[in-house]
């Protein structure tokens, strides 16, 4: 049996995340290590009520400040987080009893917080006037509507009204909500994505293929992928499906010269490394050494020679390299708005001052790639956002300052079963493609300018 209190592991977790300002993944996962011994069935609650807790902070926040008389915001950190965690339970857990729920939390009030009594009146207050609950009209307050029903911070929700109106914001909100798919990309250095598909099902999993690149598989069943036999092996690696669309509009010829400009932990670099056939060679780049490590494990598993790593700071380039490349992609830093489905906390971590930032952390990154491409070389600038400021506006004006460069409308005849409209860029949002938002450009330095 286990000795670790389930509730009271969720509890620490969502402190670190809420109040720290750590990352809900990274701090869930590296609690679940230590705790080995702990029951699946406990693994799975405590995974549960972290993400949940976290996702749907503000639409808790809206319910305890309904029926608790000191607000959250003035709550002391250990109250806060251990009436999220009791109220996702009970509004979100049907398997959970409303009674475990809450005496398991005025347990841990007793001793984190020690606020016991505050906790169960505020527990016991929403229990007997849930019925009487006040939600915001969805006609009279639309955006307030969506930042509860959908727990979203207000500048987030404000933001994608202006952009895509009410109803395609809602689509958007649902779309992050609902658990992101998995997806794998086939190693085809070592298999084919048929005989990987087919090896995948002998063993009881349930496998679709990409409609857009021809290596990707989703996984549709529940299972750790990093204990299958054909991750060991090397005959594939988890990459998003929209994140494979970046190495494949690069489109690298076998033996050409390429520079990742933002690589780890690898997806994309690895991605061209097998479309190059391991010839060649690509320098993957990344200003933070130990994420440079997650690269070599990946080349090493899959097999891979032709990628040397480089701890390199993307906004002086220059200062490293004179000589040309064939190809440069940069994967640059962002906002991240399109791929919240993917981190819990991700909705709560950012700001809108944020991007103006980010911004011109992206525009230099760009300006310094510029000079490093060959004449008839491809630019590649991607995002994993769907902010105009960082993906159109942003290559529209860096073509507008480069007329060496030149939009590439072929884009997106590098990918398969594609028909969007093109300017050289693409941008893919959840709610129209079914899919990460994200964004690619690629541009060609004209031969004679």
């Amino acid at each position: 049996m286990s000795k670790h209190n389930s509730r009271e592991l969720a509890l620490k977790i969502l402190f670190q995340v809420n109040e720290e300002g750590a990352y809900a993944n990274l701090a869930l996962d590296k609690a679940l290590f230590s705790c080995k011994d702990l029951d699946p069935r406990d693994r799975g609650l405590i995974t549960e009520i972290v993400y949940g807790s976290v996702k749907y902070r503000g639409k808790l926040d809206y319910v305890l400040n309904q029926f608790a008389k000191t607000k959250v915001k003035k709550m002391d950190h250990w109250t806060r987080n251990n009436l999220r965690m009791a109220l996702y339970q009970i509004m979100f857990l049907d398997k959970v009893p409303d009674s475990a729920a809450v005496d398991e939390s005025v347990k841990l009030a007793k001793k984190y917080g020690r606020s016991d009594k505050f906790v169960n009146a505020v527990l016991r207050n929403y229990l007997r006037g849930k019925d009487t609950m006040q939600w915001p009209d969805k006609t009279k307050q639309p955006v307030e509507y969506l930042c509860v029903e959908y727990s979203f911070p207000q500048w987030m929700v404000e933001r994608f009204v202006r952009q895509y109106g009410m109803a395609d914001t809602e689509k958007l909100l649902q779309y992050y909500n609902q658990p992101a798919p998995l997806w794998i990309r086939t190693n085809t250095l070592k298999i084919s994505r048929e005989a990987l598909k087919t090896q995948l099902e002998q063993e009881g999993i349930v496998v679709s293929e990409s409609r857009y690149t021809p290596e990707g598989l989703q996984i549709h069943s529940a299972v750790n992928l990093h204990q299958l036999k054909a991750f060991q092996q090397g005959l594939f690696t988890v990459q998003d499906e929209s994140s494979m669309l970046v190495a494949l509009a690069a489109e690298p010829d076998k033996d050409v010269r390429i520079l990742d400009v933002c690589s780890a932990p690898g997806g994309k670099s690895t991605h061209m490394a097998q479309l190059m056939k391991n010839t060649g060679s690509i320098f993957a780049c990344d200003i933070h050494k130990h994420r440079l490590e997650l690269i070599e494990e990946n080349c090493k598993r899959l097999g891979i020679t032709n990628i040397k790593t480089v701890e390199q700071d993307g906004t002086v380039l220059t200062r490293r390299w004179q000589e040309p490349f064939d190809v440069i992609v940069c994967d640059v830093p962002c906002s991240g708005l399109g791929v919240l489905g993917r981190r819990a906390d991700a909705r709560w971590s950012k700001e809108s001052e944020d991007i103006a930032g980010l911004c011109g952390i992206q525009k230099r990154i760009l300006e310094e790639a510029a000079q490093l491409v060959v004449p008839g070389g491809t630019l590649i600038y991607s995002t994993c956002t769907i902010t105009p400021e960082e993906n159109q506006d942003m290559v529209e004006q860096f073509l507008a300052c480069h007329p060496e460069y030149e939009a590439d409308n072929t884009i997106t005849d590098c990918w398969l079963n594609m028909d969007k409209e093109t300017n050289g860029y693409v941008q893919f949002l959840p709610f129209a493609d079914d899919m990460d938002g994200f964004f690619i450009a690629r541009m060609v330095r004209k031969e004679d300018v």
